[in-house]
């Protein structure tokens, strides 16, 4: 036994009975153990529990993702500090600034993969029971019985059997059905990477080296799984096809009702609640038009008042500067004796 079975051997002894285990439950509720069909939900149902393990994972990136956008600015000007500087002193030096900048928002740029880094076991060890447990030679595993083993191997959906690749297929309709997941695995990926990317992302948050490495991974997953997809089990592509659905839906919900501030999904949030709050005649903190409209004419006119008082004490100002600049006789400095102040001439008494 090799260092990789030795680490996905335990994670495939899991992903086996949980298959069993659903597969039981749909049983129970008389579906066909050996139909291709029930295979089929029990690793769609797989796929439920693994994504809902996940679920604090989820929630983790995307607190990550909103972080590194709050962020973006600092990083900006960090790397604008160090730009054109390539010896290694400037180097280190924006690398350390970069890593506590990090740790001040707790955060890092490899916590929005933690979901699908988590799932790579999970996806290699699945491949492993569909594309060698089932095979006519293949061993069983948990509860995965030899004899469920052969019943899973037996079973097809619409023809094809699940441990059917696109290229290892000899009917035509394993060829169409893998080529429809497969193309609709591509598409969940780039659509779910894209909803997160860019409907939840503010303008100043796609700017930068750090967006340009988004959209590269925007195109190049997508890619990696149209020339990997032919080689997965139909079983795989029923997994992953699922699991990206989930994410999408998963994404839809936060990012509808939770979206980061500054980005498009909080424009249409905001939209979307002034309509409603419109529709019973209030705004959307809570008041009514007529409370509305009223405040807004008394801030109106306050604004008014304010102006016009700043246009009344405007020619005051003016002429006490004029009065500074050019003093008047009573400004002028007296002098002994100067009778038009009342003032007598000192040693002189009025009579």
């Amino acid at each position: 036994m090799n260092a990789l079975d030795t680490i996905l051997q335990p994670i495939e002894w899991v992903v086996a009975n949980i298959m069993v285990l659903v597969h039981q439950g749909l049983e129970l509720l008389g579906m066909d153990p050996a139909s291709g069909l029930t295979w089929g939900l029990s690793i769609v149902g797989l796929t439920a529990v693994i994504r809902m393990t996940l679920i604090p994972v989820f929630v983790r990136q995307i607190k990550a993702q909103r972080s590194m956008q709050v962020i973006a600015p600092d990083l900006r000007k960090i790397q604008d500090k160090y730009k054109g500087k390539k010896d290694q002193a400037s180097r280190e030096a924006m690398t350390k600034e970069t890593m506590a900048l990090y740790s001040e928002h707790k955060t890092n740029p490899f916590a929005s993969c933690l979901p699908l880094l988590l799932q790579m076991p999970i996806f290699f060890s699945l491949f492993r029971v569909l594309n060698y447990r089932l095979k006519e030679n293949g061993e069983s595993i948990g509860l995965l019985s030899d004899t469920l083993r052969e019943q899973a191997r037996a079973a097809t959906l619409f023809g094809a059997k699940l441990s059917d690749t696109f290229l290892g297929a000899e009917a035509s309709a394993t060829r169409w059905i893998a080529a429809v997941l497969i193309v609709t695995m591509v598409a969940t990926t780039f659509f779910s990477q894209r909803q997160l990317t860019f409907k939840n992302m503010p303008a100043s948050a796609l700017e930068g080296p750090m967006a340009q490495q988004q959209k590269i991974l925007l195109y190049a997953l997508p890619f990696i799984f149209v020339l990997s997809g032919p080689n997965f089990p139909i079983g795989v592509l029923i997994y992953w096809t699922v699991s990206n659905a989930w994410s999408m839906g998963q994404q839809f919900y936060v990012i509808r009702r939770n979206p980061t501030p500054g980005s498009e999904a909080e424009k249409a949030l905001i939209a979307r609640r002034t309509e409603k709050a419109a529709r019973k005649g209030l705004t959307i903190d809570g008041r009514t038009l007529e409370e509305a409209r009223i405040e807004e004419e008394a801030a109106a006119a306050a604004a008014e008042e304010e102006r016009r008082s700043r246009q009344r004490q405007q020619p005051k100002r003016n002429k006490r500067k004029k009065g500074a600049a050019k003093p008047g006789k009573a400004d002028e400095p007296r002098t002994p004796g100067d009778a038009s102040e009342g003032n007598p001439t000192p040693g002189i008494e009025s009579t």
